[in-house]
C-alpha cells in the first residue's frame, strides 16, 4: 500500500503491517466473537445462541445463510450497530465489547447495498468523511481520496466532483467502498454490498474488492445470500443456520468436496460441481499475449505490428493502460490513425475472475476471447475459449475424481472411513452444456 495515512482509532485495532503465510502483506486484523448471543424483545428464541468464531488477519469470509440464520444481525455486532446482548468481541486481540461504539465505528469500514452516499455531496467530499470527522488535514485528506478512487478504478479528474445521481450503481459502489476504505481501517464489513447491481456490474465488482484486497491485505467480513459469490470472494465461506448455529466454516473447496451435514449439502444445492469453476480462476489459465496501439498512432504501423505478432485483433489502450477497445486489423486499417472509441460491451475480466465469469463475457463477443486485466485495470493480455474450455475439461476430471463425498464435522477436517457417501451424477451434462454455449458462439 502506498498511502500510510492512517486514522489514529484504527490503531489500537491493529499493529504493523505483516507478511501472510502466502507471502502477500496484511494490514487487517484478526476478529473473535466469544460465546456471543442476541436476543430480542419479545421473541422466545434468541437471534445468534453462543456463536464462538475466529476470523484471521487479512482474510475474507463470506457469511451465507437462508433468511432469518443470523448472517447480518452478527455481522452489525462486529461494530456493534447491533448490541450483543452476551459475550465478547475482540479485534486485533482487544475486547472492543465495552468501547465507544462511535469511535469503534470509525475505525472499522462499512459498505452497504447501494452505497449508502450522501446525495447532496460530491464524491470526493463522500470519500472524505471519515478523514475530516477523525480531524485530517485538507492535504492529506485530498491525497487519500485521489489514491482511493484510483484503487476503485475512478478516474479523479473524471468522478471527483461529480453527485451520486450522475453515477451509475455500480460506480457509486465503488465510491462506497473507497469511503469505507477512507480512515485506513483494518476490518471492512459489507453487507449485500453488490446485491442491487447488474449481473456484469456485480462481476466486475467482485474482481474489483478481489484487486483491493490483493493490494491492501485487509480483514473483510461480508454477507451474502449467493453461495457463488461467497465461493468466488470467501478465502473461507460460513454457512449458519437458524439461531446463528454454525454448519460449517470452511474454504470454499472443502465445503463444495466435503458437505459437514445435510443441512450443508442442500444449501449448497445440485450444482455443488459446476460451483467448482468458480474456484479456478483465470490466473491459472494460459494468458496470451497482445498487441496494444494508443488513440492517434499512425495506423499503417500500428497495422504491420499486428500482423508481425500474427494477430488479427488489437487492443486500443488509454494513457494508464486500460483498454478502450479491440477493434480487427481492418477496421484500424480504415483510417489513417488509431481512433478513440469506447466500446461499452469490451469483454474484460480480472486474473482474479472465475472461468465462469471468463466463458460468460467470452461467449457473447465477436473476438473469440476476452481481456485481461491487471488489479488497476491495465489490460495484459487475452483469454481464448479454446483455453478456457480445456480447463473446465480438466477442472470436471478433478471434480470427478472426488464425487464421492462424505458428511464431515466441519471441526474435524476428515470423514471416518464408514461415513456414507453422496454421488454426484452432473459432471457430464455440465460438460456438454459449456460445449455447446461454445458452438452457440
Amino acid at each position: 500500500m502506498t498511502d500510510s495515512a492512517t486514522a489514529p482509532s484504527s490503531k489500537s485495532l491493529t499493529g504493523q503491517p505483516s507478511s501472510g503465510t502466502n507471502g502477500r502483506v496484511v494490514t487487517g486484523a484478526s476478529i473473535r466473537l466469544e460465546g456471543v448471543v442476541k436476543r430480542y424483545r419479545g421473541q422466545t428464541r434468541p437471534a445468534v445462541a453462543q456463536l464462538d468464531l475466529e476470523i484471521d488477519a487479512g482474510d475474507i469470509v463470506a457469511f451465507v445463510g437462508p433468511s432469518g440464520c443470523g448472517k447480518t444481525t452478527t455481522l452489525k455486532m462486529i461494530n456493534r450497530l447491533i448490541e450483543p446482548t452476551e459475550g465478547r468481541i475482540y479485534i486485533g486481540g482487544r475486547d472492543v465489547t465495552a468501547e465507544n461504539p462511535d469511535r469503534l465505528r470509525q475505525s472499522i469500514g462499512y459498505v452497504i447495498q447501494s452505497g449508502g452516499l450522501f446525495p447532496h455531496w460530491s464524491v470526493s467530499k463522500n470519500i472524505g468523511t471519515i478523514p475530516r470527522i477523525l480531524k485530517w488535514d485538507r492535504k492529506r485528506i485530498a491525497e487519500r481520496t485521489e489514491y482511493l478512487m484510483d484503487l476503485v478504478g475512478l478516474d479523479a479528474a473524471t468522478f471527483a466532483d461529480r453527485l451520486p445521481k450522475d453515477m451509475s450503481g455500480g460506480q457509486q459502489q465503488r465510491v462506497g467502498v473507497a469511503r469505507a476504505l477512507a480512515a485506513d481501517p483494518p476490518v471492512l464489513l459489507m453487507d449485500e454490498p453488490f446485491g442491487a447491481v447488474d449481473p456484469i456490474t456485480r462481476a466486475r465488482l467482485q474482481d474489483k474488492l478481489i484487486a483491493i484486497q490483493h493490494e491492501l491485505g485487509k480483514t473483510i467480513v461480508i454477507v451474502t445470500h449467493d453461495f457463488e459469490e461467497a465461493t468466488k470472494l470467501g478465502d473461507k465461506v460460513l454457512i449458519l443456520s437458524e439461531g446463528g448455529h454454525i454448519e460449517q466454516f470452511a474454504p470454499p473447496e472443502e465445503i463444495l468436496a466435503n458437505p459437514a451435514s445435510p443441512f450443508v449439502e442442500e444449501f449448497v444445492g445440485s450444482g455443488a460441481t459446476l460451483a467448482h469453476l468458480t474456484l479456478t480462476r483465470v490466473r491459472d489459465v494460459e494468458i496470451r499475449d497482445v498487441v496494444t496501439a494508443r488513440v492517434g498512432e499512425p495506423s499503417g504501423s500500428v497495422v504491420n505490428r499486428t500482423r508481425a505478432a500474427g494477430e488479427d485483433w488489437l487492443v486500443v489502450v488509454d494513457e494508464h493502460g486500460r483498454p478502450r477497445a479491440w477493434p480487427s486489423v481492418e477496421e484500424v486499417a480504415a483510417k489513417p490513425e488509431v481512433s478513440d472509441y469506447l466500446d461499452p460491451r469490451l469483454p474484460v475480466v480480472a486474473r482474479s475472475s472465475t472461468l465462469n465469469d471468463a466463458l460468460d463475457s467470452m461467449l457473447a463477443t465477436s473476438q473469440g476471447g476476452v481481456l485481461v486485466t491487471d488489479g488497476r485495470g491495465a489490460v495484459i493480455g487475452a483469454l481464448n475459449i479454446a483455453s478456457v474450455m480445456e480447463a473446465i475439461r480438466g477442472q470436471l476430471a478433478d471434480v470427478r475424481d472426488e464425487d464421492h463425498v462424505g458428511y464431515l464435522d466441519h471441526t474435524e477436517g476428515s470423514a471416518p472411513a464408514d461415513t456414507p457417501v453422496v454421488a454426484a451424477d452432473e459432471d457430464a451434462a455440465a460438460e456438454n452444456a459449456a460445449a455447446e454455449q461454445s458452438a452457440e458462439r
